[in-house]
């Protein structure tokens, strides 16, 4: 039986040209016409020439929905990267911030991945607290019919390591969710096991082809994806220290170190309220003990790794239990065993877990046992509009005694005791566009920094001063003592006299019977603040997440309550209105 003509006598091609393409399309699949369609329709629209047949119509692509709760910045850029990998997998990706999420909205979410970092001992980020209540929450919508996947980050020295990730993926499942991928549970060196997550997630959630699948080649949108990684590099850079200052006296029982940082090739385009990554090196005498304790001295590649590549103080229930596993060590397994590792664990550090338990190790080991050297993250202190190819950071040292041990802390340290003017640091830049002045520069800014937490906040008034920002500024600062502990005092006098900074509160914890705290001078300034707020001024809070950060923000809510009268729990909803619309930031550690 001859073969039906496809193509009409119409059709812009002589009686050979049509012969060939009804054979080649005759015996065609379904699949491959769909495919040639969407092919020649993308190839007329790269080329700017209109189609000579109109390509079939392509299919909707796939929905996806792609949640993220971060503090650090981590979780979002992932959640950026399942959206630009997603666009080029047939997937219309859709990026929600969790404190910008109406968990309404999850019902209808056909596919759905969910990114989230834990912070503290289990608990969400900050900013992720209100949509992850209302989500475990009696109201929370069904979630029949949608697929799901949880990438979750944390950090194995904390006793609650994913923990919010693990809450999410078991609550997506009870409201009904399907889960479409395992949940990876990722600690500190995630980079690259959450990259073949997302890869490998995405497979899973892709629709199976089928015979009407029409594939949409967009030639001009795959250039400007190619364009989208030409984005200027963020790898780590060399730095040169020009300025080592201890900001507290010789008196004070801290240690600031106000450190100045130039660029050979110019600072990277940093913004008031992003960060800084040094990559440190550890204790070279702790480096020692541990070659010491291992008989290892003579391996200089080891030491070399100890002392810049490898974390050498996170002690966690999983380090434990990998060095049980290399060693076969049975009072270390013991430990495992008796479900009292983690309490063992606490306050002590890799050295305390070998010399407890010796035994034969070697460099691979050690290399298996320990996890790589993560950089340790700074609020920037400074604007570009008054430093130029500088970057300044103020740091804390940390010191502390545990277990009969000194310990310090592995960047602080390194900056207090190791580093001087002239010497060369690795840094790299750490965005965070959800701490930001406001764009308009005539908004009143209210910050609270205690301590090191002041240190965003010097960079505002400088940025503000630079610009001749009209908006009034208020900040409180608090510290132990006010003639040891003052950072920045002099900086602070001077903003007030050429009017970068309007009002000043301070609280010194220290010099009086009772301690006081910025929290307290918030409720002492109750009504003045809220009459701030209403008239639209922008919240800021900087430092501590455990304990000064909710301080705060119930003293907020408090006063709220007394300078309106209100109730507790509309006091409440007012700050929650302020987070909602941006206007409560907060940059916490």
């Amino acid at each position: 039986m001859a073969r039906q003509a496809i193509l009409p006598r119409t059709a812009p091609f002589d009686d050979s040209e049509r012969a060939s393409l009804d054979a080649v399309l005759g015996a065609a699949t379904p699949i491959q016409r769909a495919w040639l369609a969407g092919f020649l329709a993308g190839l007329d629209a790269a080329g700017g020439q209109p189609a000579a047949l109109p390509a079939a119509p392509p299919k909707a692509v796939e929905p996806l929905t792609i949640i993220y709760a971060s503090e650090s910045g981590n979780c979002e850029a992932l959640a950026g990267s399942v959206a630009k990998l997603a666009k080029k997998g047939g997937f219309k990706p859709k990026v929600v911030d969790f404190a910008d999420l109406d968990i309404a909205t999850l019902a209808g979410a056909k596919n759905l991945i969910a990114i989230a970092a834990t912070w503290g001992e289990g608990e969400p980020p900050a900013r992720a607290t209100r949509a992850y209540n209302e989500l475990m929450g009696d109201g929370a919508p069904r979630l029949d019919g949608v697929t799901f996947g949880v990438l979750a980050l944390g950090d194995t020295s904390y006793v609650e390591f994913c923990a919010i990730g693990k809450a999410l993926d078991a609550r997506f499942e009870a409201l009904g969710g399907k889960r479409g991928a395992e949940r990876a549970d990722l600690d500190l060196d995630f980079d690259k096991p959450a990259a073949d997550w997302i890869k490998n997630t995405l497979k899973a959630l892709a629709p199976a082809p089928s015979a009407d699948n029409v594939v949409a080649v967009d030639f001009a949108g795959r250039a400007a994806a190619e364009d989208d990684d030409d984005e200027p590099s963020r790898e780590p850079v060399v730095v040169e220290v020009v300025d080592h200052i201890n900001l507290n006296s010789s008196l004070s029982d801290k240690e600031t170190i106000h450190l100045a940082l130039e660029f050979e090739d110019g600072a990277p385009a940093y913004e008031p309220g992003d960060s800084l990554e040094i990559y440190p090196e550890n204790d070279p005498a702790l480096v020692e003990d541990i070659l010491k304790a291992t008989n290892l001295t003579g391996d200089e590649a080891l030491r070399k790794a100890l002392l810049s590549e490898r974390d050498i103080t996170t002690l966690s229930a999983t380090t434990v239990e990998r060095f049980a596993k290399a060693t076969s060590h049975a009072e270390a397994q013991k430990l495992i065993d008796s479900g009292e590792v983690r309490a063992w664990i606490e306050g002590r550090h890799l050295i305390d877990l070998i010399e407890t338990f010796p035994a034969t190790l070697s460099a691979e080991h050690l290399n298996t046992i320990t996890r790589p050297l993560p950089p340790r993250a700074y609020s920037i202190a400074s604007s570009r509009k008054e430093v130029g190819d500088e970057v300044h950071l103020a740091i804390v040292a940390v010191r502390y005694d545990t277990h009969g041990r000194s310990r310090s802390g592995v960047a602080s340290v390194h900056v207090a005791d190791r580093i001087r003017n002239g010497a060369k640091l690795r840094v790299k830049l750490k965005p965070n566009r959800h701490f930001r002045l406001p764009q308009d520069p005539a908004t009143d800014i209210i910050m609270v920094g205690p301590g090191t937490g002041v240190a965003p906040f010097r960079a505002f008034v400088q940025e503000r001063r630079a610009i001749e920002a009209p908006g009034r500024s208020w900040l409180f600062f608090g510290g132990r003592h006010f003639l040891h502990d003052f950072l920045y005092q002099l900086e602070w006098q001077e903003a007030l006299e050429d009017g970068s900074l309007t009002k000043i509160d301070v609280a010194f914890s220290r010099d009086q019977p009772e301690k006081i705290y910025v929290q307290d001078r918030i409720r002492h300034h109750a009504r003045e603040l809220v009459e701030w707020l209403d008239g639209g001024a922008s919240f800021y809070v900087c430092g501590d997440a455990n304990r000064m950060a909710k301080d705060v923000r119930n003293a907020v809510v408090g006063a709220y309550q007394e300078a309106k009268a209100l109730s507790p729990a509309d006091a409440e909803a007012a700050v929650a209105a302020l987070e909602r619309a941006h206007r409560y930031q907060q940059d916490v550690y």
